[in-house]
């Protein structure tokens, strides 16, 4: 075997670090061939159809332009009379009105989620097994602190769409920055009995990711099962098509969610954006840090990379395992929930403050799990609500509670990047400054380079730290996850790390807003127009 084949075959160990050495990525081809490409070439297919037919066919030009008339007034009196937000609506009728066949094909096939029936199915199979799996404590929902604060119809609320209680006996440690939870994750994998279960939006090779695989591959010598899961769209950007059989190689049970395919379906809008560490059942991480150098500055893309996570010890941790063996099971033929229907009694270390509720959020189901834990916040604070996001893609709902929050005369602060990753998403962000800071909402740029935290911190009570940003994306297209905090000690530490973090900010005032490039302001009044399909 030559030395090229046998580094393609193996992993290497450079002192604590394991490179599994992937082979050459196909990203191109596979983007080409994947549903992204059939897509633009059937696009592409129409407009040629439809100039050919114009050309044959030029002496009934008014005959199709009366039918096209119908079609978009058809199509309009259909837009209006389904469920869908509002400045979506706004975005698929200038569509519609711009290019009428395309546009009713193309709304047509999203509305009907053509590809994705299959999958929708199966998860609420999934969702039906497991809703009895962890019962919430009436007795404990009964408390007066918690009725008072209303955060029993908050849970009962997210209880609709699955089996996520609140816990108390759960201990919540926060991390400001990727690299303060890496240590903590390697501490805690070490002692790893059981079970190790990951799912990532992002894993990439490089220094964090080649620490964690070596400890990973040797509990799986010792007996601990270890799974990995990652998003199908890494197939595309960070690892080869192969890398589940890599690890494999290693004992570790590996596999991509949605992998990318050559098949024209709406299911490939819908990816697994979450972050989740589980480990025995006992201990959980989550947050917005994914396993790659840049969240652990180890690597500068973007000046500093601010982000955050939780580690929750004790009973909510449960939760995690039960999210991470859903989205497991979905491609497996006979599911298994026994981690969490039959998992240890938790034991209690020491006296914890305070409540925890782990939620996910599923693009396939009717609530809007994330939007509206961020909308219950907002309306019922009552001294202060701070967040840091890296994108700001605000359907209505969410842009009338910012306003409406100040306005009624609430602190209401965000933090977003200085530096961005993608200039139109930046540019779009920036389209709503200036309706946000009329109505007193306070925005900072994070000057030392990108902000990929997302944190919701409230009256010195409440906080969520997870997976949701503040788009169209998170909120109404991905998988997502986050941990939701009442009077949890944790909380004082969130408020003071956006307090650190707001003193590295710039203010956006109505000067800087009058004085902002002109470039990025045409931009962001374009891509305003396509905001709901960022």
């Amino acid at each position: 075997m030559s030395k090229s084949a046998a580094k393609n075959k193996y992993p290497r160990i450079d002192g604590d670090i394991m490179r599994i050495i992937p082979k050459r990525r196909n990203g191109i081809l596979r983007l080409f061939f994947s549903r992204i490409g059939a897509a633009v070439v059937l696009i592409i297919l129409q407009f040629a159809m439809l100039y050919s037919l114009y050309d044959q066919l030029r002496d009934y030009y008014e005959w199709f332009s009366a039918a096209f008339g119908l079609l978009s007034v058809l199509m309009v009196f259909h837009l209006f009379s389904i469920d869908m937000d509002s400045t979506a609506k706004l975005t698929w009728l200038l569509l519609l009105t711009l290019f009428p066949i395309p546009g009713a094909i193309l709304m047509l096939f999203t509305e009907n989620d053509i590809g994705n029936r299959a999958i929708k199915k199966r998860i609420e199979e999934l969702t039906n097994q497991t809703k009895k799996a962890l019962p919430y404590d009436e007795e404990l929902m009964q408390r007066p602190e918690i009725v008072d604060s209303a955060t029993d119809d908050l849970c009962r609320f997210i209880n609709r769409s699955g089996c996520f209680p609140i816990y108390e006996n759960t201990q919540v440690e926060y991390y400001p920055l990727g690299e303060d939870c890496f240590s903590v994750i390697l501490r805690e994998l070490k002692k790893a009995e059981k079970y190790i279960f990951l799912e990532f939006f992002i894993i990439a090779e490089g220094e964090m990711w080649g620490k964690i695989v070596k400890i990973l591959s040797e509990k799986a010598k010792q007996g601990v099962d270890v799974r990995v899961m990652y998003d199908g769209m890494c197939e595309i950007s960070t690892l080869s098509s192969d890398y589940p059989r890599r690890l494999r190689n290693l004992g570790i049970k590996c596999k991509p969610f949605s992998p990318i395919y050559p098949f024209f379906s709406t299911n490939y809008n819908y990816r697994d954006h979450r972050k989740i560490l589980v480990i025995d059942g006992k201990t959980a991480f989550n947050g917005g840090i994914n396993l790659a150098d840049e969240y652990i500055n180890e690597l500068d893309r973007f000046g500093h990379w601010k982000d955050t996570a939780v580690m929750v010890k004790g009973e909510a941790a449960k939760s995690f395992t039960l999210m991470f063996l859903q989205m497991w099971n979905i491609t497996e033929k006979e599911p298994n929930f026994d981690e969490v229907l039959c998992s240890d009694i938790i034991e209690k270390s020491g006296k914890s403050v305070g409540y925890v509720m782990p939620y996910c959020d599923c693009p396939l189901d009717s609530y809007k799990v994330g939007e509206n834990v961020y909308l219950d916040i907002l309306n019922r604070a009552r001294s202060y609500v701070h967040i840091m996001t890296p994108y700001l893609i605000l359907d209505n709902e969410l842009e009338s509670a910012l306003k409406f929050a100040a306005e009624r005369g609430v602190d209401v602060k965000l933090i977003l990047p200085g530096i961005p990753d993608k200039k139109a998403v930046y540019s779009l962000a920036k389209s709503y400054y200036k309706y946000l800071v009329e109505a007193g909402v306070k925005i900072y740029e994070y000057t030392p380079g990108f902000v990929h935290a997302k944190v919701f911190v409230c009256d010195d009570e409440k906080a969520v730290v997870g997976t949701i940003n503040l788009d169209y994306r998170s909120l109404y297209h991905h998988f997502e996850c986050a941990t939701y905090l009442y009077k949890t000690t944790c909380i004082a530490d969130i408020s003071d790390d956006f307090d650190n973090t707001l003193a590295k900010c710039r203010e956006v005032t109505p000067e800087s807003i009058k004085h902002e490039k002109i470039g990025y302001k045409l931009l962001g009044g374009v891509m305003r127009l396509a905001a709901p399909l960022m």
